[in-house]
């Protein structure tokens, strides 16, 4: 059975990670380089990319997590540390090896939630190929708090578009203290991926990941 720590952990499912026919994967093999670059790279990274790696992280519950400002706290040989969730994975920079900032010897211990009152409106939306067993193109957990209608808070993070996942604080500042409108959440999610870096098989990931952004807003924003 999956534990939580084991969630956060997940490791990629690029093709040319998993499978050790490949020999092009700078994940597995540091230096051999990114076989996705130029190959097949449909399902990977649209945001946070390196030339080193494109891969994405497929946990859903890691999206949720990164949302709810999550802390992580872990034991070993120094100690006891916590990791604010922002920090605990990292992107492939030149090290795509590492995921996560866990170091030799260490444990996840526990994961803590802050008090939150967005919980009552919001929602988690998955887009995938297939009803069941599949991963994510893109995933969105959502949440918003409307006071006399304007948003007091948001929160915006996506899975299945970068090498963690991808905490939109852009999009969520862009809505906090604006009336919530369906041409102001259109708006705010257009910044999403102002930076994004598509390959040739998958820029439809950046036009997904801005809709998706705006169905979980209103799908959220209408839950009392």
């Amino acid at each position: 059975m999956a534990t939580v720590g084991g969630n956060l952990l997940q490791r990629t499912r690029c093709d040319y990670f998993v499978d050790p026919a490949f020999t092009m994967c700078n994940k597995r093999v540091p230096g051999s380089g990114c076989g996705a670059l130029e190959a097949h790279n449909r399902i990977h990274a649209i945001l946070g990319a390196s030339d080193t790696c494109v891969a994405t992280n497929p946990s859903d519950m890691n999206v949720a997590l990164a949302a709810l400002d999550a802390t992580v706290r872990v034991g070993g040989p120094r100690g006891e540390r916590r990791i604010a969730f922002s920090d605990f994975h990292r992107l492939p920079g030149s090290a795509p090896e590492r995921d996560t900032t866990l170091e030799p010897g260490e444990l996840i211990t526990a994961i803590e939630l802050p008090p939150s009152r967005l919980a009552a409106r919001s929602t988690y939306l998955k887009v995938r190929d297939r009803a069941s067993y599949a991963f994510a193109l893109v995933s969105v957990a959502a949440a918003v708090e409307i006071v006399d209608g304007s948003v007091a808070d948001a929160r915006v993070a996506l899975g299945g578009v970068a090498h963690k996942p991808w905490r939109a604080r852009e999009v969520e500042a862009a809505l906090i203290g604006k009336p919530f409108t369906a041409d102001g959440v259109a708006s705010a999610a257009t910044l999403l991926t102002r930076d994004a870096r598509p390959l040739k098989e998958n820029r439809f990931k950046v036009t997904l990941a801005r809709k998706a952004v705006v169905r979980a807003l209103t799908t959220a924003a209408a839950r009392a």
